[in-house]
């Protein structure tokens, strides 16, 4: 008589070592949705600081006084959002051309340190001009101009 054992089933070690393969995909799994999620966390942050500084730059933009453009300006941002701007104007060698410097500060108890935004970039403004800066700034791009068309002439 023989004995001929059939064997059903898997053994215990077999079993542990599918279990620990198991625990390890779900950890890695776990881990990649959380990071997911804060991923999304994240860029609904961002996108709602980069709304604000939208609004506060077309405030700037809107402004026809140079003073109130160089003192500022505060806004609630709302959920706590405190939004602070200001800008610092350069004139420019184009008459009611200016360089601007735009500053935007983001502060929220949910932040750990306020978000500064700082852009630089050139705005057509006449109301910022002052009268007799614009009419040099014309007068010698006038000069400039002629100076061109004669060197031009006498190169033909």
């Amino acid at each position: 008589m023989s004995r001929n054992h059939h064997r059903s089933g898997f053994t215990l070690i077999e079993v542990l070592v599918a279990l620990a393969i198991f625990m390890m995909m779900a950890v890695v799994l776990g881990m990649a949705y959380i990071n997911i999620l804060n991923a999304y966390e994240i860029a609904a942050q961002s996108a709602v600081r980069d709304e604000d500084v939208r609004f506060a730059r077309t405030a700037l933009m809107a402004e026809a006084a140079r003073e109130v453009v160089e003192q500022g300006a505060e806004f609630d941002g709302g959920n706590g959002r405190r939004v602070k701007w200001k800008a610092v104007i350069e004139p420019t060698n184009v008459a009611d051309l200016f360089t601007v410097l735009f500053t935007c500060e983001i502060t929220s108890p949910e932040l750990p340190k306020p978000v500064v935004t700082e852009e630089a970039f050139r705005l057509l403004r006449p109301t910022w001009s002052e009268p007799a800066d614009r009419d040099k700034l014309r007068a010698d791009a006038k000069t400039r101009i002629l100076e061109l068309r004669k060197e031009l002439a006498n190169q033909r």
